[in-house]
Order: structure tokens, then C-alpha cells, then sequence
């Protein structure tokens, strides 16, 4: 059991994008762009939970945080 709700909340939104590849949303199942996109989420999402941090997330810091060229 998942006794934290972060963890919860992370791998809710990792089913959803499994989901959502497995039924291929875009309306054409092979566009391999959404698709990778959709794996792409889960994989952030299950990240998240086990303390994997990659250079996407450390980007979205930098330019959430702090003003980058001003």
C-alpha cells in the first residue's frame, strides 16, 4: 500500500498516461509522437516517486524559480 498521498498522486497520473497511450487518444494509433509522449509522462510520474530526477525536471525548476535573463 502507498501510504503517502504524493506517491499516490503520482502513480494515479501514471495509470492515466498508460491509459492514455493504450488507447491511443490522438485518434490515429500510429502517431508515434503521442505516443512517446504519453510514455514519456508515465515515466516522469514513476520518477518522481522513486527519487529519479532527470534534466527535464531540473530545467523546469531553473526557469519556474528564477528569472533567466533579465
Amino acid at each position: 500500500s502507498l501510504t503517502q498521498s504524493r506517491h499516490s498522486r503520482h502513480l494515479r497520473a501514471c495509470a492515466a498516461a498508460l491509459a492514455r497511450f493504450g488507447r491511443g487518444d490522438s485518434g490515429d494509433i500510429g502517431d508515434l509522437a503521442v505516443a512517446a509522449e504519453q510514455l514519456r509522462v508515465a515515466r516522469r510520474e514513476l520518477g518522481r516517486i522513486t527519487g529519479h530526477v532527470g534534466a527535464e525536471d531540473v530545467l523546469d525548476i531553473i526557469f519556474r524559480d528564477f528569472c533567466v535573463g533579465k
